[in-house]
């Protein structure tokens, strides 16, 4: 599984947020695109998600700015992960949800098993040995496993070493 550029974007500004000296201090998207050298304009679309979903603060007008609105240990990387990335779909019998298909929510992942086959209906996705692959159960319980571990981790677990961050991004 690879996460996409969204979700690693996401996860260094709530870093960064994390470990600025005073917890309450308004950052602003620059400072952060600065820091880690990547896209401004990008990186407004994370924050405004992030934002959205409570997990930073975002205050407007001339000495407005962007903080952390839970603390770090209250930021469970799984949830955060399973909320913003895109697709979890390894293979073509795992898809995103889709109204035409039969497909059943599993595990909390924001993905979906199809048992159909291509000769089923050629319009619609599906591998000819879906219905008995037991391949696509092994790539789940992977995934599962991925997962899993993330939420066993908060922000404040991957910022213990918060002033050797803090000397790289200032």
């Amino acid at each position: 599984m690879k996460l996409t550029n969204y979700s690693d974007y996401a996860l260094r500004s709530l870093i960064y947020l994390a470990i600025k000296p005073e917890p309450q201090a308004l950052a602003n998207i620059s400072d952060i695109a600065d820091s880690y050298q990547i896209s401004k304009s990008h990186l407004t679309k994370i924050i405004h998600q992030l934002g959205q979903l409570g997990y930073i603060e975002t205050i407007r007008g001339k000495n407005g700015g962007i903080r952390l609105a839970r603390k770090p240990e209250d930021i469970n990387l799984g949830i955060l992960i399973k909320q913003i990335e895109p697709d979890f779909a390894l293979v073509e019998c795992f898809a995103a949800s889709v109204p035409t298909l039969d497909h059943v929510e599993q595990q909390g992942l924001p993905i979906k098993l199809i048992n159909q086959t291509i000769s089923d209906s050629p319009a619609k996705p599906g591998c000819v040995i879906s219905p008995v692959c037991r391949l696509k159960g092994v790539f789940f319980e992977a995934l599962t496993a991925f997962v899993k571990v993330l939420e066993d981790y908060t922000l404040a677990d991957i910022i213990s070493n918060e002033a050797e961050l803090a000397r790289i991004l200032s």
